[in-house]
């Protein structure tokens, strides 16, 4: 299975701007140095880069419950991304995922174990190189 995704960019680094897009045409947005690094309205490779962590997480959560016999009433993942810059450059060095679900019948360890086997095993979470860390709460 292979996905696509493109990105166009015109200009300089900080005078540029960019459009981002993917085959499906469910994304189609603006970014730029701005957009990345200042307050301006948009998007960025590290807001990207979040939300494609929290929705596999959170399949991956769901599938992992299943197997254990439980299905989830809600999954809710926000992903954390830290940009940080070294003598090296710059880097995505962190991310935190915080998590809250509402399973029935499901009791705190196994939500736990769950989760911690989703984060390590979701397909974006092996692609990246940062620091991955978690909050997870189950609902009652």
């Amino acid at each position: 299975m292979d996905r696509k995704a493109s990105a166009r960019w015109e200009g300089g680094l900080k005078d540029g701007k960019g459009t981002v897009s993917t085959e499906s045409g469910v994304l189609d947005a603006k970014y730029s140095f701005s957009k990345r690094f200042e307050d301006e309205k948009g998007t960025n490779p590290e807001e990207l880069i979040g939300a494609a962590h929290a929705s596999c997480f959170s399949m991956a959560l769901s599938m992992i419950l299943g197997e254990k016999g439980y299905t989830a009433d809600a999954i809710e993942t926000s992903a954390k991304v830290t940009l940080s810059q070294s003598d090296a450059g710059f880097s995505i060095s962190k991310i935190h995922l915080d998590v809250e679900a509402e399973i029935s019948g499901a009791d705190d360890a196994a939500f736990q174990e769950a989760a911690e086997t989703a984060k390590a095993n979701c397909p974006v979470s092996k692609v990246l190189n940062a620091d991955i860390s978690m909050t997870a709460k189950l609902k009652s």
